[in-house]
């Protein structure tokens, strides 16, 4: 007996710690998910010494391989090897938690003052930054994930497939998987890159049903509308959160596709200025996803899209775990994944051109001008000079306040 409450107590314990540490590092996790990881390393591996170094780079490269955002799921990893799948379900959630406040509190400002001067001034200088945050994000991943041209066909095929075609993103993912299965088999002779532009041109199932009217925006709560989209919304972000492959910013591209122009649960400005939340926000960027949540279903439909973004992550850390630190060198699943990441590529620069369209060109020539040159710049500090998103885009919102009330 004395022993069984020694454990529960030793389980307390530290699952009282883990929420204390995931409560903070949530609080302050600004900088992206490479500042998340090395904060979480800091803390656990450095400062406590809950895993080893060997755990923590085994933790990185399982997050690293899954779908999801990496930095949530390292720390589930480590509330998981620190207290089991308890744990894992702490860590998780206080660290999504101060995000998925600080979201729900600025979507219910940015609703309710939305058409005010004032915070059409502020997003005219902040949206051209996600802009510029997402086109640096191409590039950086293009440099890193296309080595030859199989991998460029497939980010070309991707991004003409989904602009003309609107070919659904995730049939695509799994597509170019299945082509990296084959071309990148050691054993079998590569086919000619010019046959991979007519692989993923199949249709895509729709993940919802489809409203051709522009959603209002719910009440605070949204007791009226829950019922009604609590499973669309759970169903949706699901998926969404079972295909993040290659960073949070996978997000933008399937969602853009379906709340955006097949659900219309958001406009295109709505949709990069949710982003822009996502970006300003501590915490991973997929927590965009309570804003979708908060449009359609008030508060309670941003509890639902969060919790469905984020089950698949916690599913794959508890239940894959153990399995995929065996499998993670096995040459199938790196060549899979070698496929998908040029798709990624293609599908975010599709998203991305059209939602610039819409961010940069405004109501006047003078702000249209102002909205390119903030995008611009932005683009240079984030490639050349190596400046965090967090840093810009407060910088954004200021500019935007100052010069968008003199145009």
């Amino acid at each position: 007996m004395g022993q069984q409450n020694d454990r529960e107590t030793g389980l307390s314990r530290k699952l009282k710690e883990l929420a204390q540490l995931f409560l903070k590092l949530g609080a302050i996790g600004f900088g992206g998910p490479q500042a998340h990881i090395a904060m979480i390393h800091d803390e656990a591996v450095v400062r406590r010494g809950w895993l080893t170094e060997e755990q923590f780079i085994e933790g990185v490269a399982v997050c690293e391989m899954l779908p999801g955002p990496a930095s949530t799921q390292m720390g589930i990893y480590t509330g998981y090897i620190q207290a089991g799948a308890l744990g894992a379900l702490v860590a998780g959630i206080c660290f999504i938690l101060p995000a998925f406040l600080i979201v729900v509190t600025l979507s219910w400002a940015y609703f309710r003052f939305q058409g005010i001067p004032q915070i059409d001034n502020l997003f005219l200088g902040v949206s051209p930054v996600v802009i510029a945050v997402i086109f640096g994000f191409c590039w950086k991943l293009a440099q890193k994930g296309i080595k030859d041209r199989v991998g460029i066909a497939i980010a070309l095929t991707v991004l003409l497939t989904t602009l003309l075609f609107h070919v659904n993103i995730l049939l695509q993912f799994v597509l170019a998987g299945l082509v990296g299965l084959i071309v990148y088999q050691p054993s079998h002779p590569r086919p000619s890159a010019a046959l991979f532009p007519f692989l993923p041109i199949i249709p895509g199932l729709p993940l919802a049903t489809v409203s051709s009217e522009a959603l209002a925006v719910s009440s605070f709560w949204g007791l009226e509308r829950i019922q009604e989209y609590s499973l669309p919304l759970a169903l949706f972000f699901l998926k969404v959160g079972s295909f993040i492959f290659g960073g949070g910013l996978v997000i933008i591209p399937l969602l853009e596709a379906q709340v955006v122009n097949e659900f219309h649960w958001l406009t295109a400005s709505e949709f990069i200025d949710g982003v822009a939340i996502g970006e300003f926000t501590p915490g991973p960027v997929v927590i965009a996803s309570a804003f979708v949540g908060y449009k359609v279903a008030g508060v309670l439909g941003a509890l639902v899209a969060a919790i469905a973004i984020f089950t698949p992550s916690f599913a794959f850390i508890v239940l894959a775990a153990p399995f995929l630190l065996r499998i993670r060198q096995n040459p199938k699943i790196r060549h899979f994944l070698k496929g998908v990441t040029p798709a990624v590529l293609g599908a975010i620069a599709a998203a991305a051109i059209p939602l610039a369209q819409a961010t940069l060109i405004q109501d006047t020539m003078a702000r249209s001008l102002f909205a390119t040159i903030i995008g611009i710049l932005a683009l240079i500090a984030l490639l050349r000079f190596k400046r965090p998103t967090w840093q810009l885009v407060p910088l954004g919102a200021i500019a935007g306040l100052i010069v968008g009330s003199l145009l």
